[in-house]
C-alpha cells in the first residue's frame, strides 16, 4: 500500500493484547497518500479524516450529537429543497479541501451547479458546512481551530459551528481567504445564514432536538 520500505515485525504476539504489528502495514503519520486515506474512509466506513498527510480518527458520535445533526439536516433540506437551491448531504462523506486535506463535515451543502460537478464517490467542493462539536477537548480544538483554518483555505463560503456544550451556534462567513464572524448566537436568539438569504434557526430549538 505504502511507498515506504516494508517494515519488519517488532512485537511478539500476546493473547489479549492488540495485534500491534498490523499498524506496520500502514504508513507513518505524515506519509499517508490520498489513495491510502480513501481506501480506509470509503471501503472500511470508519470515521476518519485526513490532514497534512496524517489520518485522524474521530470520536464516535453520541445520540445527542446525531439528533442535532438530524435536526440541522431536516431544517436545511426544508429550506433548500422547495427552492431547488442545491443538495444537502451528511457525514460520513469525504470532502476534498486541497492536497493532503480531506474532512467529513456533519452537514454539507452545495448549490445545484456545484453539486452537478462533483465526483460520484466524494465531494471536491462545498459551499456551506456545519459541525456539531463533540464534548472532548480534541474535537473542540478540531472544530474551532483546525477546521476553521482548513475550510477557509478551501474556499468554503460559510461554516456553522454548533456547540451543545456552550449552547451556541457560531456562523462564520468567508471574507477573502479568512473567516469573519457573522454571528455568535446563544440561547434565546436566532442563528442566521449570510450565504442562504432567509435561512435561520432558533438556537433553543436546535439544542432541544438533542434532548429528544
Amino acid at each position: 500500500m505504502s511507498s515506504i520500505p516494508f517494515p519488519q515485525p517488532q512485537f511478539a504476539p500476546v493473547v489479549g493484547q492488540p495485534a500491534w504489528d498490523v499498524a506496520l502495514l500502514y504508513p507513518v503519520q505524515g506519509a499517508w497518500a490520498e489513495e491510502e486515506y480513501l481506501d480506509i474512509a470509503l471501503s472500511r466506513n470508519w470515521l476518519v479524516e485526513y490532514s497534512q498527510g496524517c489520518v485522524e480518527f474521530l470520536s464516535m458520535p453520541t445520540v445527542e450529537h446525531q439528533l442535532i445533526v438530524r435536526f440541522l439536516l431536516d431544517a436545511l433540506r426544508a429550506f433548500v429543497d422547495p427552492q431547488k437551491l442545491g443538495m444537502v448531504l451528511f457525514a460520513p462523506l469525504p470532502v476534498w479541501l486541497g492536497p493532503k486535506e480531506y474532512r467529513e463535515p456533519d452537514i454539507i451543502f452545495n448549490f445545484a451547479a456545484n453539486h452537478a460537478k462533483q465526483s460520484k464517490k466524494y465531494y471536491e467542493h462545498a459551499d456551506l458546512v456545519m459541525e456539531v462539536v463533540s464534548d472532548d477537548r480534541r474535537s473542540h480544538i478540531r472544530d474551532y481551530e483546525d477546521k476553521r483554518r482548513d475550510y477557509a483555505k478551501a474556499g468554503i463560503r460559510e461554516y456553522w459551528v454548533v456547540d451543545p456544550q456552550e449552547q451556541r451556534i457560531t456562523v462564520l462567513a468567508l471574507e477573502g481567504s479568512l473567516y469573519a464572524e457573522h454571528g455568535a448566537f446563544g440561547a434565546g436568539s436566532t442563528a442566521e445564514s449570510r450565504l442562504l438569504d432567509g435561512f435561520a434557526l432558533k438556537v433553543d430549538d436546535v439544542f432541544a432536538a438533542g434532548k429528544c
